[in-house]
């Protein structure tokens, strides 16, 4: 699977462009005139053209997604003073991924304005896409899916583009067909019920103990549970692939 660290390092790359095109918005505001829809279209225009030739200059093969980057247009009834500096920002908590929105703000003129313009980030490549609907809790088969290209960016959810990542897992919900598999989508089979009682591997420098518990939830190959000894301690551990807990001290 691709890694989310691998597209924020891609969409960090174009962000980090942004400040050019905040020397290219000084240049154009500071010739205005303070007409707000002509403001709105010169910032739209100049977001627009910045990100596309951002990625376009990326050598071939570069990128491991294939980007389109749509921009929005601010509103036009927006009357934006002149300004010598326009510094684009990430608004806390977002990212240039789906559906977000980009900050503009006069940083050097005669009246602070702070505007933000609607930016949609789509992230084309290979994904496994299901043929059919799979019930909850179904183990999932390679035949079950077919490889398409598909938005990455359409949901926040990763896609797992790697098959050993979700042929044997079981549908965490009912699954539709057309779907690329995600994420939250799978679960690992699992390997014992809430209440089963389950072997706790408790191991340290020098010593390892084992003991029996009460699990308190149902657990899966790579899951962490909750486990209640016979002292009534309750402990969290990962599953292993043979269904004891493994306690991390």
């Amino acid at each position: 699977m691709q890694s989310l660290s691998v597209l924020d390092a891609v969409l960090m790359h174009i962000f980090r462009g942004l400040l050019v095109l905040g020397l290219g918005c000084a240049a154009a505001l500071a010739q205005t005139s303070g007409a707000g829809a002509d403001d709105g279209a010169r910032l739209g225009t100049l977001g627009q053209r910045f990100l596309q030739e951002a990625l376009a200059s990326e050598p071939a093969g570069a990128l491991p997604l294939r980007m389109q980057i749509e921009v929005g247009a601010l509103d036009p009834r927006l009357q934006l003073a002149p300004c010598a500096r326009v510094e684009p920002y990430l608004p806390p908590g977002s990212r240039l991924w789906g559906r977000t929105r980009l900050g503009l703000r006069c940083v050097q003129g005669r009246v602070a304005w702070n505007v933000f313009l609607p930016v949609t980030v789509r992230a084309f490549g290979p994904a496994w896409v299901l043929r059919s609907n799979i019930p909850n809790g179904a183990v999932l088969r390679a035949e079950d899916a077919v490889e398409a290209e598909v938005d990455w960016a359409a949901e926040p959810a990763a896609v797992l583009a790697n098959p050993d990542l979700w042929v044997g897992q079981t549908a965490a919900r009912t699954l539709m067909a057309g779907q690329a598999l995600r994420q939250a989508m799978v679960r690992p089979p699992e390997l014992f019920g809430a209440g089963a009682q389950v072997k706790v591997l408790a191991q340290g420098p020098g010593y390892a103990v084992t003991a029996d518990g009460q699990a308190l939830s149902a657990g899966g190959a790579g899951q962490t549970v909750r486990v209640r000894m016979a002292n009534g301690r309750i402990v969290s551990g990962v599953v292993n692939g043979a269904g004891a807990v493994e306690l991390a001290l």
